[in-house]
């Protein structure tokens, strides 16, 4: 049996799934932008935490020359090397790369990096059979440590690894893992001793945890015909009911038994969609509306993250922003737009504050959908820059949410799918828009968008001047898109 660190966390969160990467991998969905910017993220993550253990060696990564890696690696063992990144380890068919490897009087220590700000259980497992490989080459190992990010650390002029970094002595847990790594070998290998069988293994909350599994599109579409709207939506993956109604056979939700047991809003998705019918509760809406005042000031924000911050003040994965459009919307039906992108390889965070406060007064309605992210942002930016805390803090007083009527069911369309999410409130209520993001050149979402910014100091001219245009693009339909989901909820009280 041939198998990797990976695949074996893999073959953790569902033995087929490790069966179709070995046999059938066309069938996997392939990693998208975000995905591969957080492998990037990974081996950048990987490259730094080597300085924390300093003077060591690097065995280069060969995947046509494993052996040679286990060569290389054994050699500075006996050389007396104190650290070795990626020291690789070959035992019966099972490829480890250790990430630091530290070679102690006492014995071998193992340190795992992760770019994560937490140690996950699946991460146990992967330092787990590292220990296993190891000790059944007759290695001593004394102690297993996780290095992840501390996402509590903030950056001051220099960066301190130090303290970007915790070391987690995960030993215990690990050790304990090791009673049953012969048991899951040996049900592994049996599976992939099956080359024409695929192993017949159900979907369930395993196709979601610890991560969204590659092979779930198959699984769920392909193989079972899980309609896109569905029990999984009415009842959370995993849940009792869920499970319940999955294991009698029912999928569709018109399939529901009218007399199942489910809470008030349960049964409203459900009556909704069976009866594919609209339902607007127009006093309520206008409740709502009577809370805007002219003009209204509709905000949106893209913002990326930095697992290692480049500048002060800042700390791992806090949310960057580095783009705003505003959509200004009169009582006359008139419309001013104003927006900033950030320049490319500095600090956008002070220029779109400063830009921010000039462009929106203290004292007016502002409309985000989704409130509680724009709210986050500014409340960062006041805390950053005290001499726009005032101004950005009584911005904050005035943000009113576009999301609430729907996140509240007082408009609800079968398309929504029970969701209040723009991703399904904007095609329902005006398809024309959800049209139009598909026409963008480039930047057609946030995540694009997230993965774009940082990307621009390393482009060519030509192709940072399209990106750019790319990204201020995007931005103004969010909020385009807002003035017209507005525009759709005036009607409903005007008619």
């Amino acid at each position: 049996m041939n198998l990797s660190k990976s695949l074996y966390t893999k073959a953790i969160q569902c033995p087929k799934a490790l069966w179709l990467k070995k046999y059938k991998k066309e069938v996997l969905t392939p990693p998208d932008a975000t995905a591969l910017a957080r492998f990037e993220t990974g081996n950048v993550v990987g490259e730094l935490a080597c300085k924390l253990f300093p003077n060591g060696r690097e065995v280069i990564y060969n995947p046509d020359d494993f052996e040679g890696m286990v060569e290389t690696t054994q050699e500075w063992m006996e050389e007396g090397i104190e650290y070795i990144y990626e020291a690789t380890f070959l035992y019966d068919g099972i490829l480890v790369l250790v990430d630091v490897l530290k070679i102690t009087p006492n014995g071998l220590e193992i340190y795992e990096v992760k770019s994560s700000s937490s140690v996950k259980d699946i991460y146990l497992h992967d330092v787990s059979i590292q220990l296993y490989v190891l000790k059944q080459l007759g290695y001593g190992v004394t102690s297993s440590y996780v290095v992840h990010i501390d996402n509590a650390y903030v950056r001051d002029d220099e960066l301190d690894i130090n303290k970007l970094f915790k070391i987690v002595d995960v030993s215990g847990e690990v050790d304990a893992l090791q009673v049953d790594i012969p048991n899951k070998l040996k049900e592994y290998e049996t599976y992939l001793a099956d080359r024409e069988n695929e192993p017949n293994i159900d979907i369930g909350s395993h196709c979601k945890k610890p991560y969204e599994c590659d092979a779930k599109e198959y699984c769920w579409k392909v193989q079972r015909n899980i309609p896109e709207y569905s029990v999984f939506n009415i009842f959370n993956l995993g849940s009792k009911k869920q499970i319940e109604l999955y294991g009698q056979g029912i999928v569709n939700i018109e399939d529901i038994p009218e007399s199942y047991a489910m809470t008030a809003i349960q049964k409203q998705k459900v009556q909704n969609w069976k009866d594919q019918a609209t339902f607007i509760d127009e006093d309520k809406i206008k409740d709502f509306l009577d809370t805007l005042n002219y003009p209204i000031y509709h905000l949106d924000f893209e913002t990326f993250q930095q697992a290692i911050p480049e500048w002060k003040g800042i700390s791992p994965y806090q949310q960057i922003p580095f783009q705003y459009s505003l959509h200004i919307e009169h009582s006359d039906g008139t419309i001013e737009h104003k927006e900033l992108l950030g320049e490319d390889g500095v600090d956008p965070r002070y220029e779109l504050a400063k830009r921010l406060v000039e462009d929106i007064p203290t004292d007016v309605t502002v409309l985000a959908y989704s409130m509680s992210f724009e709210k986050g942002v500014n409340a960062k930016l006041a805390d950053s820059f005290p001499e726009f805390s005032n101004h950005l803090l009584s911005i904050n007083d005035n943000v009113k949410d576009l999301m609430f009527p729907f996140q509240k069911k007082y408009y609800v369309t079968p398309q929504m799918q029970g969701s209040y999410s723009i991703k399904y409130v904007l095609p329902s209520l005006v398809p024309e828009m959800a049209e139009a993001y598909k026409s963008l050149n480039g930047i057609q979402n946030g995540s694009d968008a997230m993965n774009a910014f940082p990307k621009l100091s390393s482009m060519s001219v030509d192709e940072k001047e399209k990106t750019r245009t790319a990204l201020l693009e995007y931005c103004k339909l969010d909020t385009l898109a807002m003035v017209e989901v507005l525009k759709k909820l005036k009607e409903v009280v005007d008619d």
